[in-house]
């Protein structure tokens, strides 16, 4: 068992941390207040190859493995949660899928650009009434012809209001419940798609949450992704790699507001010393830190068994729910150790905290991975 990073993934790793710490880190407070999306940051990002950072290169992709793109992703969420999970949905859940189930056709026209970051994508599974019941779509897809006319409403679409193209799933067949799911390409620019209500939200503000409108879309035959009635599975199969992501995304989180209480720790005085000095607040700091280094061995395990072709369903799900739920512990053990500075906005902890507080949620909730690893755990998987 070795636990060093090969000589490329410490490339990628500190290619990624310089790049947080002089293009990301300093706006991300203005990014927060603005609540605008970063294209500046996000184009720089595509000439870094981190839009499809696992994809191969033949397709615009960095050529990188699983492992890279969780301590990248680490990274740029260290710097701002927004940025991350702008980055993570393009990978995970639009590249991803595409090239494990698109057609050669599908991966010319639109991996390509999106993996190297010239177009955006979004990822169009949650509905009004089909939450964490993934199979309860009202969104419809009807062949015509050659053309399938999609109609529905999906809502709380990351970088929807601004993605260029969408891995959306809809009905096919209703009569045959989730294998009536089918997935499709959908180019979020063309007639029939409109953006909805955007958003406003507790955290991750400078990434859009957008409500998707389609009425009457018509989409070329060769747009269904995968095999019809095939959805829901590439569906799922898409999110258990995004929750590699996500929990990739509460590591920057965590760590980015471990290091600001760290930090505080050694200035703030009180009662004649650092507060640094009190056991209180160094008992704080080691369960912290023990939390991140935890979370981030069983991520980088998810990725490493993806990248083995080895099942990772349970691992992922492991990652995202422990992961998330201590990101949510150590931004909250950050604002204690600030006293009141950590109520305010000035300080970045206040921000890690509403942040944090997502990864627990999307793509897929805590109750949610609890049911994925105790199903697995009772299958003897």
């Amino acid at each position: 068992m070795d636990f060093e990073f090969s000589e490329e993934q410490k490339m990628i790793q500190q290619m990624a941390r310089d790049f947080a710490t002089k293009e990301i880190k300093p706006k991300a407070l203005e990014l927060d207040r603005t609540e605008r999306h970063p294209a500046e940051i996000i184009q720089k990002m595509a000439e870094l190859n981190l839009m499809g950072i696992a994809i191969p290169d033949i397709y615009g992709g960095g050529g990188a493995d699983n492992v890279s793109y969780v301590v990248a992703l680490e990274e740029i969420s260290w710097g701002c949660a927004s940025v991350g999970v702008i980055m993570s949905v393009n990978n995970s859940l639009v590249c991803d899928p595409i090239h494990t189930f698109g057609t050669e056709e599908q991966k010319k026209k639109f991996l390509t650009p999106l993996a190297s970051g010239k177009k955006l994508g979004c990822f169009g599974l949650t509905e009004p009434e089909a939450g964490s019941d993934a199979a309860a779509q009202k969104t419809t897809a009807v062949l015509k012809g050659d053309e399938w006319m999609i109609n529905g409403k999906k809502n709380f679409i990351t970088n929807g209001n601004v993605a260029d193209y969408c891995v959306l799933l809809a009905m096919t067949d209703r009569s045959k419940g989730y294998r009536g799911i089918s997935s499709f390409i959908i180019d979020c620019k063309g007639p029939g798609v409109a953006v909805g209500v955007v958003e406003k939200k507790l955290g991750i503000k400078a990434s859009g949450t957008a409500e998707l409108i389609l009425e009457d879309c018509r989409i070329p035959k060769e747009n269904l992704l995968g095999q019809e009635g095939q959805g829901f599975y590439v569906a799922m199969n898409t999110l258990d790699g995004g929750r590699i992501g996500i929990a990739a995304q509460a590591l920057g989180i965590a760590r980015a507001a471990l290091e600001a209480a760290i930090e505080y720790s050694k200035t703030r005085m009180q009662f004649g010393q650092p507060i640094s000095k009190f056991q209180a607040i160094q008992w704080m700091i080691a369960d912290m830190a023990t939390e991140l280094d935890a979370a981030r061995l069983l991520t980088l395990k998810a990725g490493f068994l993806k990248d083995q072709k080895q099942r990772y369903e349970k691992e992922a799900a492991m990652a995202k729910l422990f992961a998330s739920e201590a990101a949510s512990r150590i931004t909250t053990k950050a604002i204690q150790i600030h006293g009141g500075y950590g109520y305010i906005q000035e300080y970045n902890v206040e921000r890690h905290f509403r942040d944090a507080r997502i990864t627990e949620i999307y793509e897929g909730t805590s109750e949610i991975m609890r049911l994925v690893i105790s199903s697995n755990i009772l299958k003897g998987r």
